[in-house]
C-alpha cells in the first residue's frame, strides 16, 4: 500500500502527503503536519473567527479530509478497502507527530477502554523558554476550562481534573534561555502539556496561548545581518511541540506496538541553530 496518504483542501488551496507510520488491517498510524487540525474546531470550541475574518469552522481537518476521502473514493481509500475510520485521540493544530486511528468499530471500542484510562505511553518533544535546573521532575496540577475564553484551558485546582505531566530535561540552551525536553502525559486532558509548562514557567515557544514567544535568529546570532529590503521570518512561528512516541497493547493482539515520528524539519533547523550559537 502507498506509504503517503494524499490529501487537499481546494477551499484554502492546501496539499498535504502525509506518510504512513503504522498499518494493519486495525490500526493506522499518520504523521501529522503542524498547522492542520485533527478534528473540526467546532467539536473543540464554538466557532470563532481568525484575524482575517475567516470562520474558524471553515479550517480544514485531518479527519474531515480522511472521511471526505473515503467518501469519494480516493486511491489511498480504495487500495485500503476503507470504509471506517476514527481518531483515539488528538492533536493540537500546531502539534506535529504521530497520531493513532482506527480502522474497525473492534478496535475503536478496544483502544477507546485503553485511552479512558490513561494506559498509552506517549512521548512529546518540545523547545521551551527557561532553562532546566533539575534533569527531571512532575507537574500535578488540575486542568479546568478557562472561565471566559473558550477553548483555552487553564490550571484550577478547585475544579479542574486530575493532571500529571512528567518532564525530562534532553538539552539547555543556556544563553539563549531555551531548553529541548521530553514530555510524557499521563493523563490525557486538553492543551495538558502546553498549560502545565506555563505553570512552571517553562512555556513552549511560540505558544503565545499559554505564553510563549516565537524564536528570532536575529536574538541568537550577535553578528545577524538582514539583507536591505527583507523582513525577518522567525526560526519558529508554530507552538514548538512534536508528538514522537506511542507505546500501547494492540487492541486485537494484545502485543506491544511502539510507534515513532520523526522530528519536523522547522524542529530540526531550529535545535541546529540553537546548538549553534546558544550553547
Amino acid at each position: 500500500m502507498s506509504a503517503a496518504i494524499k490529501l487537499s483542501s481546494p477551499a484554502t488551496r492546501e496539499f498535504w502527503e502525509i506518510p504512513v507510520l503504522f498499518e494493519d488491517e486495525h490500526l493506522l498510524a499518520l504523521d501529522k503536519p503542524a498547522g492542520l487540525l485533527t478534528v473540526p474546531e467546532t467539536e473543540i470550541a464554538p466557532a470563532a473567527e481568525t484575524d482575517d475574518g475567516v470562520a474558524a469552522v471553515e479550517r480544514p481537518s485531518l479527519m474531515k479530509l480522511l472521511h471526505a476521502g473515503i467518501a469519494a473514493g480516493k486511491p489511498w481509500a480504495v487500495e485500503r478497502k476503507l470504509t471506517y475510520l476514527n481518531n483515539e485521540h488528538r492533536l493540537d493544530c500546531d502539534t506535529s507527530g504521530v497520531i493513532l486511528l482506527t480502522k474497525t468499530k473492534e478496535a475503536h471500542i478496544a483502544l477507546s477502554n485503553l485511552f479512558s484510562c490513561d494506559k498509552p505511553l506517549r512521548k512529546y518533544l518540545g523547545l521551551v523558554r527557561g532553562n532546566l535546573i533539575e534533569p527531571s521532575f512532575e507537574v500535578n496540577a488540575k486542568i479546568g476550562a478557562h472561565a471566559v475564553k473558550p477553548g483555552v484551558m487553564r490550571v484550577d485546582k478547585d475544579n479542574g481534573k486530575v493532571a500529571k505531566t512528567k518532564i525530562t530535561l534532553l538539552e539547555n540552551f543556556t544563553r539563549a534561555g531555551h531548553a529541548w525536553v521530553q514530555c510524557e502525559p499521563v493523563t490525557d486532558r486538553m492543551h495538558q502539556i502546553r498549560v502545565h509548562l506555563g505553570q512552571v514557567d517553562l512555556p513552549l515557544v511560540a505558544d503565545e496561548l499559554y505564553g510563549g514567544k516565537k524564536l528570532w535568529l536575529s536574538r541568537l546570532k550577535s553578528d545577524y545581518r538582514l539583507k536591505p529590503g527583507r523582513e525577518e521570518r522567525p526560526l519558529l512561528a508554530r507552538v514548538a511541540l512534536h508528538s514522537e512516541e506511542i507505546s500501547l497493547p494492540h487492541p486485537i493482539t494484545g502485543e506491544m506496538l511502539t510507534i515513532t515520528a520523526p522530528l519536523p524539519k522547522d524542529l530540526k533547523v531550529a535545535l541546529k541553530y540553537l546548538r549553534l550559537y546558544a550553547n
